[in-house]
């Protein structure tokens, strides 16, 4: 990110402080329909035409290292194997023998020069191709072994970090992702290493969990003693991306000295990734990643929060902490703490206790009849996006007109277009009208 860029975005952090209403120009959000955190029907539209075709996050090559060591994988329905192939290529296929359907791994982690279905040990290698059947001859003469290899899934890597993608059709990883694919280079996805990869079910609906982190509306009241002294509610900048994505930018509250907050920000010990720039060093910056990821960014970490729907009703929170390599300190966590009461356990860190406390009564609310519609403040237009892209990643058409949203956050103020920028530059001429 470049001087000029860095200054237009610290001016409009001011300018965002400054403001008195809304910006100008800026739609009026309607309400929301409260059924889109209840009904099955949306769930399940969800489930087939969000998450079988966005790219998920996966994993990180430390967790299949060398060739021939794979990783099971089922955190979007369908079980999937993800091998690093003898070849050096990552590749990802549905964990389903084809011959009768048994999985051709069983564990959760392993290393074998071959993946062998433990049914009928049907063997294939680390490509796909099917290369062993047991009692060939008991097949027909013209059984063609070429065109029953597994069955692939959409793989591709941002640096380190592994992203598949249920639907043949998809875009390339580094399109889906636009802009923000040279913003996130900075950030050494490269070099950062796997630190911690923890999963916590909770008893809310996916949307509840996640958009907890989209928004800081609510940090001077949760969040006194952790978060608010990073975050500056007032300052925050909100940028839409295409596809879903979009950014937070929040520099600390002007009272604050960042560099004795030291909770999140700068663990000691912790190595800093030297290429980040200003921004990430002096500001937060929370990006959502379509459709389940959001991650503070800084130049510390990379520790996304990852939100896998389980049911309408209840989540797996990923958390998972990334960074560079610590050499022989103890592996950095962000988001988990130990957990005294079972031998190496871990849970939650406070931070994260904060934003999932109300998680499963919120739920319990949503599904009382006193909960109608959900209205959204200008703070909060993240989330409104948000359930934009999800209706229209679903298809807006298919989605029930009881439970749509309306799409009035358009093109002219997702990036690259930015109408702050025409007010601030307003604003600052009749600063100087004013002095004249």
């Amino acid at each position: 990110m470049d001087a000029a860029e860095i200054a237009r975005l610290k001016a409009l952090m001011e300018w965002e402080g400054r403001r008195t209403s809304p910006p100008r120009g800026f739609p009026k959000l309607p309400d929301m329909p409260a059924a889109r955190y209840t009904s099955p029907e949306y769930y399940a539209l969800e489930k087939e035409r969000v998450f079988r075709k966005s790219w998920l996050f996966a994993g990180h090559i430390d967790e299949i290292p060398e060739p021939g060591c794979w990783m099971r994988w089922h955190n979007a329905g369908d079980p999937i194997v993800i091998v690093h192939g003898m070849d050096g290529v990552v590749r990802a296929f549905y964990n389903t023998c084809r011959h009768r359907g048994a999985p051709v791994v069983t564990e959760d982690f392993g290393k074998s020069s071959r993946l062998m279905c433990g049914y009928h040990n049907w063997t294939y290698k680390t490509d796909g191709t099917l290369v062993g059947v047991p009692e060939r001859q008991d097949f027909p003469p013209d059984f063609d072994m070429s065109c029953r290899g597994l069955i692939p899934v959409r793989c591709e890597r941002l640096g380190n970090v592994i992203f598949v993608n249920f639907d043949d059709e998809a875009m390339p990883l580094k399109e889906w992702m636009g802009p923000l694919w040279d913003e996130w280079a900075e950030f050494a996805f490269d070099r950062i290493r796997l630190a911690a990869r923890h999963s916590f079910d909770l008893q809310c609906n996916w949307k509840v969990a996640m958009e907890a982190n989209m928004e800081v509306y609510h940090v001077p009241f949760i969040h006194p003693e952790t978060v608010a002294p990073l975050v500056d509610p007032k300052r925050n900048l909100n940028t839409m991306y295409p596809n879903g994505h979009a950014r937070m930018l929040a520099p600390p509250p002007r009272t604050t000295d960042r560099e004795h907050v030291r909770a999140i920000d700068s663990p000691p010990g912790w190595k800093q990734i030297e290429s980040v720039g200003e921004l990430g060093r002096t500001c937060t910056q929370s990006y959502t990643l379509f459709p389940n990821w959001v991650s503070p960014l800084s130049n510390y970490f990379v520790p996304p929060l990852v939100f896998w729907p389980t049911s309408l009703t209840t989540t797996r929170l990923e958390l998972v902490t990334m960074a560079l390599d610590w050499g022989d300190e103890p592996a950095p966590d962000l988001w988990t703490v130990p957990d005294e009461t079972q031998p190496n356990g871990r849970q939650m860190s406070p931070i994260i206790l904060e934003d999932t406390q109300f998680g499963e009564a919120i739920q319990k609310s949503m599904e009382s009849a006193a909960f109608k519609s959900v209205p959204l403040s200008y703070q909060e237009a993240r989330i409104y996006s948000f359930h934009q892209s999800l209706d229209r990643m679903i298809g807006v058409d298919d989605v029930p007109e009881e439970l749509r949203v309306e799409q009035v956050i358009g093109e002219e103020w997702t990036w690259p277009n930015e109408p702050r920028d025409a007010l601030l530059s307003e604003e600052a001429g009749e600063s100087r009208d004013a002095a004249e």
